[in-house]
């Protein structure tokens, strides 16, 4: 195992499966089953959760929803999707914290780092729900943001295909994937991986991201296990 604490950046995409709104109990009981695999070797893991397949705060800004009141509901959209994962975790009999930015008492403990770390340390898995907190920040910068602050060794983003082309593999069959790729050629060549904020703040602190398939299964296992799976983003 070549690493002790990560970050696994999943998009709320990613929970709708086939379907085309909600979540897909099919697959995040996969994901629930993949997080379990890799604590069974003693790997401390957090988790944000986009929030895309319930609720989109940009998308909405341009329905005439306030801009600052659809992040807001952004926001809530990842706490039922952080809710999700934690009681398929719990199925699976995994221990889990779920922490927000926001304040929601009923359902999950406030955000503070050093009691996520703690949890972190006793083999917990912690999922952080509510972004940054902030409106105008993606979830993208929330997952830098608290894999910085947890001090975690890599960010994994778990996406649908299965790794960072040089353009949209799910458009263009001929689209070459990268095994490795700086920070710097990602902005050279415009390759949109993360928002730029979150982008910057990863490079900023020599976080490295792994971007892979999540929906393979054994992937997430593998990547921990040494492998090269995916494309590696660092300095």
């Amino acid at each position: 195992m070549i690493y002790k604490r990560v970050l696994l950046k999943l998009s709320g995409e990613a929970l709708l499966g086939d379907r085309s709104y909600g979540i897909d109990p099919k697959r995040i009981a996969q994901y629930a089953k993949e997080i379990k695999s890799v604590t069974e070797l003693g790997l401390e893991v957090a988790v944000v959760i986009g929030g895309g397949n319930i609720f989109r705060g940009v998308s909405a800004a341009s329905n005439g929803i306030d801009r600052v009141q659809g992040d807001y509901m952004g926001m809530l959209a990842t706490v039922i999707n952080g809710m999700a994962l934690q009681s398929a975790l719990e199925e699976e009999n995994v221990q889990t914290r779920l922490q927000t930015a926001i304040k929601i008492e009923a359902v999950a403990e406030p955000y503070i780092k050093r009691k996520a770390v703690r949890h972190l340390e006793k083999k917990r898995v912690v999922i952080f729900g509510g972004g940054t907190g902030n409106p105008f920040f993606t979830t993208d910068s929330a997952a830098v943001l608290r894999a910085i602050e947890i001090n975690a060794d890599v960010i994994l983003k778990g996406t649908r295909v299965d790794g960072v082309y040089d353009s949209d593999p799910e458009k263009n069959e001929n689209a070459i994937q990268y095994d490795t790729i700086s920070f710097n050629d990602v902005i050279k060549k415009n390759l949109k991986i993360m928002d730029s904020t979150a982008f910057t703040l990863s490079q900023e602190n020599n976080l490295p991201i792994i971007v892979f398939n999540m929906n393979k299964s054994g992937n997430l296992l593998n990547i921990i296990n040494g492998e090269k799976i995916g494309t590696s983003i660092k300095n």
